[in-house]
């Protein structure tokens, strides 16, 4: 990583609520950001926000999140996501997050991402892989 990636910083990435990031279970008069796509929203603003800082062959992957998802934002609503370094551990990177649809905060967040080296990781991948096809023989 960048040493001019720190502790502190922040940034905002806005959402429209389209029909695929929306609830269905409940019909089309209901249809409102579903956790799970917010989760996938907030993650992938880290995970860009740490890319723009990152050393060649680094890439991040997340380790932790704790989501308050408390109000709902109907289809066709902005939500912006804001997201702030709330700590560095050598590798280990943790986040603060808000979101907010204009009316409401929908949503609070820690988030931990890890700094993978991509080699590092995939020889990893790949002996895990073959352990496993070998424990099926």
């Amino acid at each position: 990583m960048k040493d001019t990636f720190t502790e502190g910083m922040t940034r905002t990435r806005t959402i429209v609520v389209d029909k695929d990031r929306t609830i269905g279970f409940l019909g089309e008069d209901l249809r409102v950001y579903a956790t799970p796509h917010l989760i996938s929203d907030i993650e992938q603003t880290c995970l860009g926000f740490i890319k723009e800082y990152a050393d060649d062959n680094e890439h991040s992957v997340g380790i932790y999140i704790e989501v308050t998802h408390g109000a709902g934002s109907p289809l066709g609503m902005s939500v912006d996501i804001t997201i702030t370094v709330k700590e560095i551990d050598r590798r280990k990177i943790t986040f603060d997050v808000v979101a907010h649809d204009g009316i409401d905060e929908i949503c609070t967040c820690t988030h931990t991402r890890f700094v993978v080296d991509v080699d590092k990781l995939k020889e990893r991948v790949q002996a895990k892989v073959a352990k496993a096809k070998a424990m099926q023989a």
